[in-house]
């Protein structure tokens, strides 16, 4: 986390000032870290070890439920019913669309049935599976916020970037259009710079703007310490795919 300084001090010296632009500066440089891993950098080559990958895929369905809990309580931390069904919609889409991915995704990369249904966490996912609990359930809306909005914004930064990199510019079609990937490159990519992903971020975004602004300093400095945490939990995630351990994320959110 960058030297704080506190959003009104970044308010005053920034035109436009969004807060969660504010956070993620406070991240680095663990955000370009993470956005800029060289996991996602294979993977958008294709040349990414398929272990590699499947031990990721593992390691992230084994804290989705946790994450569907903490967007449900999302949902009812919300402030009114168009913000709820933004959440609840969002949420429908990981429980179908991204669930059946995973599934196709394990078959096609001979993971065991028993690995993926019952895998063991590796320091990182337990983490961010603590992590996750924790803010939805000792805070408010400004702090799940908090753990979603990076956990969901570094992947459509990484993937948006992918596609832009390595897709075809021309295509009509899905961002991994030209691309050249395996179906299971390819939806990953897909799933997370799709034009409706981009624009959920892009309001969940908007939710922690509008909120952010009225934290007590106490609430500010807890939830940049919640977004950092998620951060540097995220490039941790890539690196323990490759079964490396980042000691830099050794470190305790504030109370």
């Amino acid at each position: 986390m960058t030297t704080a300084e506190t959003y009104s001090a970044y308010a005053e010296r920034t035109d436009e000032p969004r807060f969660t632009d504010w956070l993620r500066e406070q991240s680095q440089p663990d955000w370009d870290a993470a956005v800029e891993h060289r996991f996602v950098e294979e993977l958008g080559t294709s040349t990414l070890d398929e272990d590699a990958f499947a031990e990721y895929l593992v390691q992230d369905y084994a804290f989705v439920d946790e994450l569907v809990g903490t967007f449900g309580h999302a949902v009812g931390q919300a402030p009114d019913m168009a913000a709820k069904r933004q959440l609840v919609e969002f949420l429908d889409t990981v429980t179908d669309e991204e669930d059946d991915y995973f599934e196709r995704s394990f078959a096609a990369l001979g993971v065991e049935d028993s690995r993926w249904q019952d895998p063991e966490p590796t320091d990182a996912t337990a983490a961010f599976i603590d992590l996750l609990g924790r803010a939805a359930r000792e805070g408010g809306y400004a702090e799940t916020l908090a753990v979603l909005v990076p956990a969901e914004w570094i992947y459509e930064s990484w993937a948006t970037a992918a596609a832009a990199a390595h897709g075809d510019p021309d295509s009509d079609g899905l961002p991994s259009a030209g691309m050249g990937l395996p179906f299971y490159f390819a939806e990953w990519v897909d799933l997370h710079a799709v034009d409706s992903f981009v624009a959920f971020v892009d309001w969940l975004r908007g939710e922690l703007d509008a909120v952010g602004p009225t934290l007590s300093p106490r609430q500010e400095a807890r939830v940049a310490s919640l977004f950092d945490r998620t951060v540097t939990l995220e490039r941790q995630f890539f690196e323990t795919a490759y079964g490396e351990t980042a000691a830099t994320a050794d470190h305790e959110v504030s109370p």
